[in-house]
């Protein structure tokens, strides 16, 4: 009910009636009011005369009901230890496919190789659950396809470069924007779920701490929507996953990468890994050329330029 009130007030730039919404929605004017009420409270700038209400301004916070259709597969917290957490206990009580967990700050974000994710107040931090019907064998593939699209469209819709880093970072001029973290459980060889992690840097400044780090905001000089930048990332994922498929993925993918024909260091639980990278091969392994000219692969790791 709360996303059709502020649908209702953003449709006019006039003040809309208390009795008007309650026709409009079928609701008593007391649970217009009470809305009404609650939306101030959440931060939206909402005009309340004798007349009626008008909506002045929004928190810009990603709430469920900003997402239209969505609404009831987006779960938004103000605060959470990890969006990553929440999702996989979501993930293994059968929530349904496309389901989203957003913080607008988390106390323990984390990257690959356990490593702190700073999440501070401003940028966009959710798990994607997902339920495609795929062996085990290609579910590298939706990491790689999370990545080309968040890239994709940071290039059509805000004009940025942004290029991406084996595995699935996303550069702007060498400087990380997002990052990304997947984790999936299944059986019998195929997928049960697959929960794909992203922070971006939206309207946050994370130069403070990460020097290496950029922001949308700093890019662009203004900031950005949340709620919008999220939406179109949701479409035109749930897009590609349901129209175009993932064969092609990789040979895509490459075509925006800053990671090949560079010298790369590579670091694992096991081992670190030092030499120039020259492919992804068709499973999503980097080849690496070793300093004897001998190559290896590595499927998984933390990915440095030098």
């Amino acid at each position: 009910m709360k996303g059709a009130i502020l649908k209702q007030l953003r449709s006019s730039k006039d003040i809309v009636s208390g009795e008007y919404l309650s026709s409009a929605l079928g609701i008593s004017r007391v649970s217009v009011w009470k809305h009404i009420h609650k939306l101030q409270e959440l931060g939206y700038n909402i005009l309340s005369t004798a007349n009626g209400y008008q909506l002045l301004g929004s928190p810009g916070i990603p709430f469920p009901w900003e997402f239209g259709d969505r609404e009831d597969s987006i779960h938004y917290f103000a605060e959470l230890s990890s969006t990553m957490d929440t999702a996989k206990d979501l993930a293994r009580k059968n929530c349904p496919d496309f389901t989203v967990v957003i913080a607008g700050r988390q106390t323990a974000g984390r990257g690959r190789l356990n490593r702190q994710w700073l999440s501070e107040e401003g940028g966009l931090y959710f798990t994607l659950v997902l339920s495609p019907d795929i062996p085990l064998s290609a579910s590298f593939r939706i990491n790689f396809l999370a990545s080309l699209t968040l890239a994709r469209m940071l290039r059509e819709t805000y004009g940025i470069a942004a290029d991406v880093k084996w595995p699935n970072d996303i550069l702007v001029a060498d400087r990380k924007l997002s990052g990304m973290l997947s984790e999936l459980e299944g059986e019998a060889d195929r997928v049960s779920f697959i929960n794909i992690g992203m922070g971006i840097n939206v309207n946050n400044d994370p130069a403070g701490a990460e020097t290496a780090a950029i922001s949308l905001k700093k890019i662009l000089g203004r900031e950005v929507s949340r709620i919008e930048l999220l939406s179109r990332f949701l479409d035109e994922f749930e897009g590609r996953l349901q129209n175009l498929g993932l064969e092609t993925v990789i040979s895509e993918w490459k075509q925006y990468t800053v990671t090949l024909q560079r010298p790369v260091r590579i670091v694992t639980r096991q081992e670190v890994t030092e030499g120039l990278a020259i492919d992804v091969d068709d499973n999503g392994a980097l080849v690496v050329e070793l300093a004897d000219g001998s190559t290896k692969k590595i499927i998984y790791g933390d990915c440095f330029h030098q």
